[in-house]
């Protein structure tokens, strides 16, 4: 069983995820998954069911979306730290 996914609420219809997979070598399965299919539903405890379509970040953009991830949990950092990938930042963004 994978663990769960965080997610960072950005604005109301935008959320994060970060492929850290605990900072294994390898993305999750999931990451490629979504980069294969872009278009996808999404569950959060305030929105019910959202359909999303996906976006894998880069450049400025990942890089200050992945501080907020280690600025909400600091095991993000020790995830960066144990792996020598460029951990993955997606954007979920409200269809």
């Amino acid at each position: 069983m994978s663990p769960p996914v965080m997610g960072l609420r950005e604005d109301p219809d935008t959320w994060l995820i970060a492929a850290s997979k605990a900072g294994a070598p390898d993305n999750p399965a999931w990451f490629h998954n979504l980069r294969a299919h872009a278009d996808a539903e999404i569950e959060t405890p305030d929105d019910g069911t959202v359909e999303v379509r996906a976006e894998v970040l880069s450049g400025a953009a990942r890089d200050a979306a992945w501080e907020k991830f280690k600025a909400e949990a600091p095991g993000f950092g020790e995830y960066e730290a144990r792996t020598t990938r460029v951990i993955p930042v997606v954007a979920l963004r409200r269809r």
